[in-house]
């Protein structure tokens, strides 16, 4: 089947609805009727690669039991993944003086957990990395461990191939880059470059749908969910909110995005203590 017919196929309202209920139980998005062109184009690409012709036939094949796989695939195409090292550099200005207040801990036997929930392709955590080595060089050495968790299995994915398009590279001062990163000339479209060992050895990259059970018994001393939870409605927030407080410890700090923020925080045991940061309330 040729590729104009899948680029001429039309997203009926029956079928914008279905796409849109699954998509907000499986990952909480809520999916609105003014962003259907843009859902249309976002998934034409998956009726070519099945060979179906209509998005009723897409929608009835996400609901069968065959489709289960196509719902990871029906995810990764509507969620956007835009990142870039060192966005919202304030929190890891406040991420680092975290640190350094525990340092003494650490360096005494103590362990550091920080949780990156929805990290896209990677840049987070690495900023996080980097903005610890550059205060303490031997950081590596200490308990200190990354994870980094998204949704999206192909972003997963880049990010634990931990090479990046120039492009990519914006923020980074090249300093950094040239201690931080190996720059390979091999594709001759753009050059790339790939994350050494200090900063990949602390990071841990693993597919996670928050709004499912999460497998992590041990309690984070910080987590940075930004820019997710915009894509949720006040219900899944809600839902989530008390989650992060019970993931935290208990002088733990939680960083959202800029746009986000979390609605009467003492209703969920949190404090605002700063733009968008967040601590557990004291019992």
């Amino acid at each position: 089947m040729n590729s104009e017919v899948h680029g001429s196929a039309e997203l009926d309202p029956a079928s914008f609805r279905a796409i849109a209920d699954l998509a907000y139980r499986e990952s909480g998005l809520t999916l609105v009727e003014e962003k259907s062109s843009m859902i249309r184009s976002r998934l034409r690409h998956r009726l070519r690669d099945l060979g179906l012709s209509s998005f009723t036939a897409y929608s009835d094949l996400l609901r069968s039991e065959a489709g289960q796989a196509e719902r990871r695939h029906l995810i990764s195409a509507l969620t956007t993944n835009v990142s870039h090292f060192f966005r919202e550099n304030h929190h890891f200005d406040t991420l680092v003086q975290e640190f350094e207040n525990r340092l003494p801990a650490l360096r005494a036997g103590g362990a550091m957990r920080i949780w990156s929930a929805g990290c896209s392709n990677g840049q987070e955590a690495l900023s996080a990395a980097i903005s610890l080595l550059e205060h303490t060089p031997d950081a590596a050495k200490l308990d200190i461990r990354i994870l980094a968790t998204d949704i999206d299995p192909e972003v997963v994915q880049f990010a634990r191939n931990g090479i990046y398009p120039e492009r990519f590279m914006r923020g980074v001062p090249e300093g950094m880059m040239t201690k931080y990163f190996v720059k390979d000339h091999s594709d001759d479209t753009e050059p790339h470059y790939k994350v050494r060992p200090i900063l990949s050895d602390m990071i841990r990259v693993n597919e996670l749908n928050l709004l499912s059970a999460w497998p992590m018994t041990k309690r984070f001393d910080v987590i940075f969910c930004r820019n997710v939870v915009i894509y949720f409605d006040a219900a899944t927030q809600s839902r989530l909110w008390p989650r992060f407080r019970e993931a935290l410890s208990p002088d733990g700090i939680l960083f959202l995005g800029h746009s986000e923020r979390i609605s009467e925080p003492g209703t969920f045991g949190f404090e605002c203590t700063g733009p968008t940061t967040y601590r557990p309330q004291a019992p």
